[in-house]
């Protein structure tokens, strides 16, 4: 016995010593798109999405757009015939199947505001969308834009009708004349004591059935006629920011979330609306002391007291609300150490972290600045564990990117939910998705159109140091060019900041200005 667990404790050892095989390099295909723009049209800037969440089933997506709306989808591969949600792990699915979502309701979340006090215009433009636990059939989310956020409760209600109480006339006819006044066509429905009616509606009291009976005369009956998706606002939580909000994130308690902009991050519990607490503020008591703003915030997946902010200036805190009441004090300061020799004016505003996100399981953080997207291990604070350049190859070009304002665009970033890939926007509608393992070469770059491969960059270059004093970091994915394989030169007139990864699944959801396109792999 003791020999058969030596050579089972042997075979684990060796097992654990193998390296893990990089995951095979994904194809990615189209599977739909929803609002797809016609050639020549022109888009109305109302339209155009600026929120894309899915909640954490994956059965549902959000987007919100910068008219104020609010717009949901529905999977509908994944439910029978019946409406009920089937299991996908019994089932037999073809290779090539991908997720299917059609057009669910959508409702006017927000509606342009004017600050009296500021004289100050507030956009109806939702920023942030975030799904919270649903209950009894009924969805919530949040919403936000730059000053107010709103819970959204949103049920199907089944839409009744009470039958009228009336006498048909032709088969009335032969049963001998009848009072017309007598006869009430009221739809309004009767009362009941104990099952019992007090007196029929709309009959008077010298009524008189004519011999043989009234066989045509209706009680008034509840039917169901439709069943009807109603969105209703539950609370509003408003008054809380100074500033632009920039984020949005709940906790995994499910009671509480958090909303931060530029300078404070606040605390709400779902319940209270007129109440928060401020748990970090960096505003100094001289303005002209201020050297960063927050860019992005986020609740830890699993631990409700920990959260992580970004800064400005490419620095990421790790926040443990255990410590104190207001935590301007971070547990753990990750931050990349900058080359010597390699500053210049742009350094600070290219540095700037415009999106962070928690990976599932809470180990890595994922953050985007204008250049790079950057995996941290949030057990390792000396520097990113891997460095993806999105783009290098517009360098050059930083001093026109800062004459036209591209420089300041706000990309946002993903993680699958399996923690293997990354992926992010970029200019001319194309996004990239980069494998995160160890001795991965996956990086993709696709169009958000029909054929997402049309205007395909591969870049497989071997993991490399990374520029820094990191023992673990690496790049990849640098690109040098200002034009793709066909030679068109990128477009910075269109671009693709929002997109969201299925929970489940390898599936990404991408905002190309007011079109909504979906890729499966």
């Amino acid at each position: 016995m003791n020999g058969g667990g030596s050579e089972e404790a042997a075979e684990a050892v060796a097992a654990a010593a193998a390296p893990v095989e990089a995951p095979l390099q994904l194809e990615w295909k189209f599977a739909q798109v929803f609002g797809e723009r016609t050639a020549g049209e022109e888009v109305q800037e109302v339209d155009i999405i600026s929120a894309i969440e899915f909640d954490r089933t994956g059965d549902h997506l959000a987007t919100g757009d910068r008219g104020g709306r609010v717009v949901l989808f529905e999977r509908t591969d994944t439910r029978d015939h019946g409406g009920n949600r089937r299991d996908l792990e019994r089932m037999d699915f073809p290779i090539n199947r991908h997720p299917e979502f059609r057009y669910k309701t959508e409702f006017q979340s927000h509606e342009p505001e004017f600050d009296y006090l500021k004289s100050l215009e507030i956009e109806e433009k939702i920023n942030k969308i975030k799904w919270c636990q649903s209950a009894n059939g009924a969805l919530f989310l949040l919403s936000t834009n730059d000053k107010t956020i709103k819970f959204w409760k949103v049920q199907e209600k089944k839409v009744k009708k009470i039958c009228d109480m009336n006498v048909d006339p032709a088969k009335a006819a032969g049963n001998g004349p009848l009072v017309g006044p007598s006869i009430s066509t009221s739809s309004k429905p009767y009362t009941a004591n104990g099952g019992c009616l007090d007196k029929p509606l709309g009959l008077s009291n010298d009524f008189s059935f004519p011999p043989g009976g009234v066989s045509s005369l209706h009680l008034p009956v509840l039917t169901s006629i439709e069943t009807s998706l109603v969105p209703r606002c539950r609370r509003i939580y408003a008054h809380a920011h100074d500033y632009h909000i920039n984020s949005i994130s709940n906790n995994s308690d499910g009671e509480t979330f958090i909303s931060a902009d530029d300078l404070r991050i606040n605390l709400w519990n779902l319940e209270i609306s007129n109440q928060s607490f401020n748990i970090v503020d960096v505003k100094p008591a001289n303005m002209e002391d201020l050297t960063e703003v927050i860019t992005s915030a986020e609740f830890h997946p699993t631990h409700c007291n920990m959260l992580a902010y970004s800064s400005s200036r490419g620095s990421i805190r790790l926040v443990d609300m255990r410590q104190s009441a207001l935590c301007d004090s971070h547990s753990k300061l990750f931050e990349e150490q900058e080359v010597p020799g390699s500053r210049s004016f742009f350094t600070e505003i290219i540095a700037s972290i415009s999106d962070i996100k928690f990976a599932k399981d809470g180990r890595y953080i994922l953050s985007r600045d204008y250049m790079t997207l950057k995996l941290w291990d949030i057990n390792m604070d000396s520097g990113p564990v891997s460095t993806f350049q999105v783009h290098e190859y517009l360098r050059p070009k930083l001093c026109d990117l800062y004459e036209n304002d591209s420089i300041f665009d706000k990309f946002e970033c993903c993680l699958s939910g399996d923690g293997l890939r990354v992926a992010t926007g970029s200019y001319s509608n194309l996004f990239r998705v980069f494998g995160c393992t160890d001795g991965s070469t996956e990086a993709t770059t696709l169009e958000a159109s029909k054929n997402p491969m049309r205007r395909q960059v591969q870049t497989p270059s071997r993991p490399s140091r990374s520029l820094g004093t990191l023992s673990r970091g690496f790049r990849r994915g640098a690109d040098n060019s200002g034009a793709d394989t066909n030679g068109n030169a990128f477009d910075f007139t269109t671009k693709l900041l929002h997109l969201a990864w299925h929970p489940t699944e390898n599936s990404l959801a991408c905002a190309a200005s007011n079109s909504l396109y979906m890729y499966y792999a």
